[in-house]
């Protein structure tokens, strides 16, 4: 039986079925790397193999000449079988704590690829998992097939929450011209709204005005609407003023676990689990099925930053230094509902003051969070 994490988060009556898929699902070992191969396929792509122990969890970024696979909790050390007549010239696998990179040495520069030319695989006769990567060199395919998915419409209407943050009595942080980040990312939350309204999405905000709200029932309207996705807008602020650009972060992983227990405990968890008589099972079942959800959750938020730091880097909005993506306890991250907290940049940063509060700006934020949305896979 085949259950996708994202139904993972919907189990109204699971009951005995979960029992059984709780030590491959919930307890899963690390994910290991089996082999990687390369070749070619039509209209001269170059592909690239990666075979995993379990569904990969993957990030792609283009350092010059380069490819760099990072895949999360995941180890292994094979040598790549590698096909003379492709861009790729080597390939290196570096160790960076629980996340495995892979580097692969370019012929020459390509575009970043596309939604459409990654697929997972799933295991089949001889192999498990396998991350398939198609590419080519320049830039040209890559720029025609975005032309082309600017007018590709959400066939199904997916649910998002967009959190506009702080507000009333509670500014945020405020930039020495005075810009307040509740109206900054207010502003950009109607217009994020507006325009994932219009490609077929079904969205609502936590505030629509300069209210305030506590953290946690910004978390509530979320899993109210029973939200596909929750995005919280921030703005940040440094005590150095040359530090700019934006970041995304998802719930840490000791914090997820937190949940997973507190979950388990609280009145409402039938609900917010979904499943069949779940205030019956022993305290151990219980804190299991919450950390099975809780682990979908982690993935799919994981895999929405990745989306969503890749269509911000390829529109050429700076980023803080440091990782791509970030990890925090934030409380309005505490939830059953997949999701990311993106600081669209420093308040604190004078030039960047001047960017957060232009409508030109603000679109620029808008177009590349749509982007991610629209490339992000909800039914995985």
């Amino acid at each position: 039986m085949k259950v996708s994490r994202r139904a993972c988060l919907k189990m109204s009556g699971f009951g005995v079925v979960a029992m059984g898929m709780l030590p491959r699902v919930a307890f899963a070992a690390r994910n290991s790397v089996l082999s990687m191969r390369t070749g070619t396929q039509p209209n001269g792509k170059t592909r690239l193999v990666i075979e995993t122990s379990a569904r990969p969890s993957y990030d792609i970024s283009y350092p010059q000449n380069q490819m760099v696979v990072s895949l999360s909790n995941t180890t292994g050390s094979v040598a790549p079988k590698l096909s003379g007549d492709t861009l790729i010239k080597n390939i290196t696998s570096i160790q960076n704590g629980d996340k495995l990179n892979v580097v692969a040495d370019l012929r020459g520069a390509i575009s970043p690829i596309e939604k459409s030319n990654v697929m997972i695989l799933s295991p089949n006769g001889d192999n498990e998992y396998r991350l398939v990567l198609d590419f080519v060199a320049g830039t040209g395919v890559a720029q025609s097939g975005e032309t082309a998915k600017s007018a590709k419409t959400v066939t199904k209407k997916y649910t998002i929450v967009i959190d506009a943050g702080h507000g009333g009595k509670d500014p945020g942080c405020i930039g020495k011209g005075g810009t307040k980040e509740k109206t900054v990312v207010l502003s950009v939350a109607k217009k994020l709204k507006k325009e994932l309204d219009a490609i077929g999405f079904k969205t609502y905000l936590t505030r629509s005005d300069d209210t305030f709200l506590k953290l946690a029932d910004r978390a509530e309207i979320a899993e109210k609407r029973h939200a596909d996705l929750f995005l919280s807008l921030h703005a940040n602020a440094n005590p150095s003023r040359q530090t700019r650009g934006y970041s995304v972060y998802t719930l840490s992983e000791k914090a997820s676990d937190e949940e997973a227990q507190k979950l388990a405990e609280t009145e409402n968890a039938v609900d917010r689990i979904g499943v069949s008589g779940f205030a019956e099972f022993s305290k151990e079942i219980r804190v299991a099925l919450s950390s099975l959800q809780q682990r979908a959750v982690a993935e799919l938020s994981q895999e929405y930053a990745a989306d969503c730091a890749r269509a911000m880097d390829n529109a050429s909005i700076t980023r803080l230094p440091g990782p791509n993506i970030r990890h925090a306890p934030f409380a309005v991250l505490r939830s059953t509902v997949p999701g990311a907290l993106i600081e669209l940049g420093h308040l604190s940063n004078a030039s960047e003051e001047k960017l957060l509060k232009s409508d030109a700006h603000q679109n620029k934020l808008v177009r590349a969070i749509v982007k991610s949305v629209k490339n992000y896979d909800f039914d995985v």
